[in-house]
């Protein structure tokens, strides 16, 4: 399978950090991984489509070894589309955006708010923000499996997770699901990742720099701000592929997400968690190399 290639490029004054795979001149893939991963959490699928496709994924801002500022304010959603829209731009054509976890919102964001960047949007294992926002708020299932985004955003929390080489993160990352992909050489390059200076209090500013409120289990939330539907679009041919075992992110979440994309194709995978891009990289890369080469040119 191909090496990836590692690049640094200037975004908006800013050093960032990507690999990529596969011929310049094939149409671009653009991987947005997610929490707590970096660039080469995208390298099993990417290997698998690098000879029809030029697969692009960067260190999102704070991770990596892209720029990792410190304060809060500088993960607000626009800032973190704008990267992801000035990298798009140097590459100078339009991409089919893919997505996972906190990849997934950004994806979304591009879609929705930059859709002459965007040619196709793949979601894995994310959410679109008003059906999330909807779960977070309602006091059921979701809300009582994302109260772990209440202890992210507390104060320090970045401290606890690191303490023990890291083990309140592999706790917190593993949630009730296969890790059994992150061992060896793969974990010690992930925990030097981690260990960068900064970078866990930065990517963990994602979390305390999002509007999303969380309720407490059994406690809705009546008084959060109300979405508008019209310019939450996704006007692109959209695939989601949903790992049905995950537990982070349950099925009422992309409930109503038809609402949100006219042109939506949804496959369920049986037998995967969160983490399905490591589990069943064949059938990831399938599933995608398959959608697309079923659209219209």
């Amino acid at each position: 399978m191909p090496d990836a290639s590692p690049r640094f490029v200037d975004l908006n004054g800013h050093p960032f950090h990507y690999l990529e795979w596969g011929r310049a001149d094939a149409p671009v893939l653009l991987f947005l991984h997610g929490f707590p991963e970096y660039s080469a959490a995208w390298s099993e699928v990417a290997e698998r489509l690098a000879g029809d496709y030029h697969c692009i994924a960067p260190d999102q801002r704070g991770f990596g070894q892209s720029w990792a500022p410190l304060e809060v304010e500088a993960y607000e959603m626009r800032e973190l589309v704008g990267d992801m829209a000035a990298l798009i731009g140097a590459l100078g054509q339009k991409v089919t955006v893919v997505g996972h976890d906190w990849g997934a919102a950004v994806a979304y964001g591009l879609a929705m708010f930059r859709p002459d960047l965007v040619s196709r949007l793949i979601i894995i294992n994310g959410v679109h923000p008003a059906p999330f926002q909807r779960e977070l708020a309602a006091g059921g299932a979701q809300t009582s499996a994302s109260q772990y985004i209440r202890f992210l955003r507390a104060e320090g929390s970045e401290d606890k997770l690191s303490a023990g080489d890291f083990e309140g993160l592999m706790k917190l990352f593993s949630a009730n699901m296969d890790l059994g992909w992150l061992t060896g050489e793969r974990l010690r390059q992930y925990k030097a990742e981690w260990s960068r200076p900064g970078r866990l209090q930065a990517m963990i500013n994602w979390y305390r720099a999002s509007p999303l409120q969380v309720a407490l289990p059994g406690a809705p939330l009546n008084d959060v701000p109300v979405f508008q539907k019209a310019r939450l679009q996704v006007q692109c041919p959209h695939l989601l592929i949903w790992g049905d075992d995950d537990t982070a992110l349950l099925p009422e979440c992309i409930e109503g997400l038809d609402a949100y994309a006219a042109d939506l194709t949804v496959e369920h995978v049986a037998g995967a968690d969160h983490w399905i891009c490591h589990q069943k990289p064949d059938l990831v890369a399938g599933l995608i190399r398959s959608w697309l080469e079923a659209l219209p040119e």
